[in-house]
């Protein structure tokens, strides 16, 4: 007769296999008490030292919890916490569990801190009433993670006060995430309206932050942060202590020659550099390698590893520019130790507006911008953000390109309103986007609606999100006539249209609503 299989009976290193794969607040509530080999091995330091108290649950992209059942959680706090305390290096909590966790008992050998899925006013209220989290940050923390729930919706007075709080009070610390831990949930922060006063640190050596405006980084620079080494900031003063910048900017400027170069220019001891930019030019040729040369990287004589994307949108106004082509693109960047290896491509438009992408390879960003049909694909493993724009139609070759060449995409944005030239799917060429959340089909023919939402198509398990046109809903369900079960739409949790849309049958396409 077989047996069922007892966990107790598995040798030791198969169970910390087990354990691993399990969240560890899981571990400590199903283990821990059991008998004196099991918490042997789920007490060993190794393990609890990073200590993460928050069980991650999507809803939809932008909705997620991070509690933990009210009982787990007592029976952590009241038994199995004051055996550990002493070993935790690194903690992670949420709103909810954030009183009973840090409350339970004492953490000296504590440095690292998360705090996850708060609510700015809650988050505030902690950091000036509780004092022993005011305790913690003023004498231990020196890592400092913080994660404002639907930050953007937040007045931006509070998340201002909360990080000047965190400077202020914070005296030991080192290393901040400031709202860029989840990268479907970042927050653009205001903070050219504080004080230059309040905006300093004698310690802090590292600071990622995502701020607004060109205004407020350039606000942020002109701060007290002596000690800075490493500035990641998604958006004049000398920082000769600063050796490496990432430069992010998603939004189109032709303030590039005039403040965006020369504010790089003042980090003189630079050794590392990672630059995206949208520029918008006009009556001018494109950023090519020897322009970002002469006007940038000659300036910096430490920099020895520079990671880039640029495109530059052309507009042809009032003189005869003769625009440069891919080849004399590709080869204004022979002959510079500082340019590793590149591609580029260019899309003309018209006679009046052409466009040009250059970037280093392998490619290091999170977004993607208004790609076109000329993108010659390649390695993009990191992208999660990605818009495709183009006057000409795409075709559903160009999507089977994306999704093998740009394979962990979790947003797309398609603007393109032309309709599909070859519609001929085959039952072979399902395309995979096994990781899509959020889809933006408002500025997209219907054509891509069918493409994406239809199951024999395109191959979407995870999509939370959906904003699209009434009209392409209408078409593509033949005014909600046809098999649901032929759709892509079983776990959308939050649908945007552009005008109200009244069908008795809209939910049973959409039954998480």
């Amino acid at each position: 007769m077989n047996k069922c299989l007892n966990i107790l009976d598995l040798p030791d290193e198969l169970l910390l296999i087990i354990c691993n794969k399990m969240n560890i607040v899981d571990v400590l509530y199903s283990l821990v008490n059991v008998n004196q080999r099991l918490d042997q091995l789920v007490l060993d330091p190794l393990t609890i030292r990073n200590l993460d108290m928050t069980i991650r649950t999507f809803e939809s992209v932008y909705d997620q919890t991070f509690s933990i059942d009210d009982k787990i959680l007592s029976r952590i706090c009241d038994q199995i916490l004051c055996r550990i305390y002493d070993q935790i290096n690194a903690l992670t909590i949420e709103q909810y569990s954030i009183k009973r966790i840090l409350h339970a008992t004492d953490y000296p050998q504590l440095y690292s801190l998360s705090l996850i899925n708060f609510e700015g006013k809650i988050l505030d209220q902690y950091l000036t009433d509780d004092s022993v989290l005011r305790d913690l940050l003023s004498e231990q923390i020196t890592h400092l993670n913080i994660d404002i729930k639907n930050a953007n919706r937040e007045l931006t007075e509070i998340t201002r006060k909360i990080f000047v709080l965190i400077l202020s009070l914070c005296k030991k610390l080192t290393e901040l995430n400031f709202c860029d831990l989840f990268f479907e949930r970042k927050h653009w922060n205001y903070i050219s309206r504080l004080t230059r006063t309040s905006l300093t640190s004698s310690t802090l050596t590292k600071l990622k932050i995502n701020l607004a405006t060109f205004a407020d980084c350039l606000f942020l620079l002109n701060g007290d942060f002596e000690c800075l080494t490493t500035l990641i900031v998604h958006v004049k003063k000398k920082l000769p202590k600063l050796k490496y910048l990432s430069f992010i900017s998603p939004d189109y400027t032709d303030k590039h020659d005039t403040q965006v170069f020369p504010f790089i220019r003042r980090m003189i001891n630079l050794e590392e550099l990672k630059l995206y930019l949208l520029i918008d030019v006009y009556d001018a040729n494109y950023i090519d390698g020897i322009q970002l040369y002469n006007e940038l990287l000659c300036h910096m004589n430490k920099l020895n590893q520079f990671t880039f994307n640029i495109q530059t949108r052309t507009y042809r106004c009032y003189t005869d520019i003769n625009f440069s082509s891919n080849e004399d693109i590709q080869r204004s960047f022979i002959g510079k130790d500082i340019y590793k290896q590149i591609d580029s491509y260019i899309n003309t438009k018209s006679c009046f507006r052409s466009k040009c992408h250059i970037y280093s390879l392998p490619y290091q960003f999170e977004y993607l911008l208004e790609i076109n049909n000329s993108f010659p694909g390649g390695t993009f493993h990191t992208v999660r953000h990605l818009e495709v724009i183009d006057i000409f139609p795409f075709e559903h070759n160009f999507f089977q390109i994306i999704s093998h060449d740009i394979p962990f995409i979790e947003t797309l944005r398609i603007d393109n309103d032309k309709p599909q030239k070859y519609k001929h799917y085959s039952s072979t060429e399902l395309t995979m986007f096994p990781y899509l959340k959020r889809l933006n089909l408002q500025s997209a023919h219907e054509d891509y609606a069918e493409q994406f939402l239809l199951k024999k198509i395109t191959y979407l398990p995870y999509l939370f999100n959906l904003n699209i046109k009434c009209e392409s809903l209408i078409m593509i369900t033949n005014n909600f006539t046809i098999d649901t079960t032929y759709f892509n739409s079983s776990r959308v949790k939050h649908l945007y249209l552009n005008h109200s849309l009244h069908s008795e049958n809209l939910c049973q396409y959409f039954p998480m609503l």
